[in-house]
């Protein structure tokens, strides 16, 4: 794509959504169940990676989702998404979630953080390539070598369990 940039800032897609939470997404012991949590995610990790990469981006794995404190009826959960990574044809987008309570003024609560991996795909549904996020300031530094990180253990994971299938084979 040739209008798709070299490289974009990593403000340049970041995204804040927010959500009341109601009583019809609770799970068996009346918080707000982690699915609906986990599709929120999805859906604001798409749009950004679909802001940066200049076009569709398709979900290839949640890496990790680590949730701290339930979500209740009644919380106004944030999610708050950036690109902190990216390869040739996909980024990592890190999502952090807080939430506090509709009624009344006090902290948010930081709730759970997930890292997403999106590919950038073209009609055909093939990858396609996607601008280098330019980290701005020491923070996006820090995401950047986090996410690289994470990135080079999925690798060696894969690797072992593939080397695993080859020795049982």
């Amino acid at each position: 794509m040739s209008d798709v940039p070299a490289s974009r800032p990593s403000s340049a897609a970041r995204l804040s959504l927010s959500h009341i939470t109601a009583q019809h997404e609770t799970n068996l012991l009346g918080t707000v169940h982690g699915g609906v949590i986990m599709t929120l995610v999805d859906s604001v990790a798409g749009v950004v990676a679909a802001r940066h990469s200049g076009g569709p981006a398709v979900t290839a794995s949640m890496d990790e989702m680590v949730f701290l404190v339930p979500v209740r009826v009644g919380d106004v959960v944030h999610f708050t998404a950036q690109v902190n990574w990216t390869g040739r044809s996909s980024m990592e987008i890190g999502v952090r979630i807080t939430a506090d309570r509709w009624d009344s003024v006090g902290p948010q609560v930081h709730v759970a953080t997930a890292y997403l991996v999106f590919v950038a795909v073209d009609a055909d549904g093939q990858p396609r390539q996607v601008p280098q996020v330019e980290p701005e300031n020491d923070e996006d530094r820090r995401r950047m070598r986090e996410a690289e990180i994470r990135r080079s253990h999925r690798l060696a994971r894969r690797k072992a369990i593939i080397d695993s299938r080859e020795g049982a084979a």
